[in-house]
């Protein structure tokens, strides 16, 4: 199970379809191994399966296998008919056209079946489609860039650069591998960033979608001009022209309702997940960061720790309306690891 875990972790982006790896064991020796690709590319038991002689063997899957058409043949009748004997299952598909059907489908086949096997570390790869499909809201990851005493920016405001090149080589990274990148409208008028993969190796580029609930960011901010898919949440704060004019240069103008006087980003979240969005990367400032936390919206934090000390006066997260030690939140630590001089430092939600 851990080598399909780590077979459906190769692709950088599957979206919206979840991250699936299979492995097909028969006495002792691994016949064959696959991995899905992304939406339109076979399923990762069918790669494993094709060519290969599979009657009586043991097939590892970190997520249960389909019994429903889509872009591609059900896998839990291809399982049968390829005469397994066994199919070992990290977690069940929440997806109600899976949901225990494609076991049931399994089991009505005569295959032995169990379940549970390296869950945890299944339900950690997959977390933003589980969550999608459980919640039907895109699952959100915030990212922060850190002094060591915890600072957004020193006392200007300046926060370029609190991380070296291998952390922001990273964010690059992840922006590959997610469905949007967002930002508030604070952001693009600071910095005008491109919000596009640059560092590493890209075959896509992310969704760049900015708040602006009362119309303040220029049609010719540079996110507009490189191509691609961007998108304006904003309210009915914001002019008719404005609107028109993001529109004109490319953009999807979302309106959404207000919550504090901003956009509703629970909203957003929520009318995303329904167009399949499965993982939004927030990389806006302190003022967004504080809402998102405040609201109860993120899901995931990777916090980048630079090797500088800050001192007081710059950005920071504001109020999240906790009194005492009693009123916070716990969250769980999922990953640490140097990056270069940087430290990075995963923490989730805990259910």
């Amino acid at each position: 199970m851990a080598r399909a875990i780590e077979l459906a972790r190769g692709p950088a982006h599957t979206s919206p379809n979840p991250r699936v790896g299979a492995v097909i064991v028969r006495d002792g020796a691994v016949l064959s191994e696959g991995a899905h690709g992304g939406a339109g590319t076979p399923h990762a038991e069918a790669v494993a399966l094709d060519g290969v002689d599979a009657a009586g063997a043991t097939v590892y899957v970190n997520l249960e296998p389909c019994d429903h058409h889509g872009r591609m043949p059900p896998c839990a009748p291809s399982l049968v008919a390829a005469g397994v004997a066994r199919v070992v299952v990290a977690v069940e598909d929440p997806d109600p056209r899976v949901a225990g059907s494609g076991l049931a489908r399994l089991r009505e086949g005569g295959v032995d079946v169990v379940v549970g096997t390296l869950a945890e570390d299944a339900e950690r790869l997959n977390a933003p489609y589980l969550h999608q499909r459980r919640t039907g809201r895109s699952y959100l990851t915030l990212k922060l860039g850190l002094s060591v005493d915890g600072r957004l920016g020193a006392p200007d405001g300046s926060a370029r650069w609190i991380t070296g090149p291998e952390a922001r080589r990273r964010v690059h990274a992840r922006r590959l591998e997610v469905d949007a990148v967002l930002v508030g409208a604070g952001t693009v008028l600071a910095d005008d960033p491109r919000l596009d993969v640059r560092d590493v190796e890209a075959d896509r580029q992310p969704v760049r979608i900015v708040l602006d609930s009362a119309g303040r960011i220029s049609p010719k901010s540079r996110l507009f001009s490189l191509g691609g898919s961007v998108i304006v949440a904003t309210t009915h704060r914001s002019s008719h022209e404005m609107q028109t004019s993001w529109k004109e240069a490319g953009a999807e103008v979302l309106v959404l309702p207000e919550r504090g006087g901003r956009v509703d980003v629970g909203a957003l979240l929520e009318q995303l997940g329904s167009r399949g969005f499965l993982e939004l990367y927030c990389e806006g400032g302190a003022e967004l960061a504080t809402t998102l936390l405040r609201d109860g919206l993120v899901d995931r934090v990777e916090a980048n720790f630079g090797p500088i000390f800050l001192g007081d006066g710059g950005p920071d997260i504001g109020s999240l309306g906790i009194g005492s030690m009693g009123d916070a939140s716990r969250w769980t630590l999922t990953d640490v690891a140097r990056l270069g001089d940087d430290a990075l430092v995963v923490i989730e939600r805990s259910a």
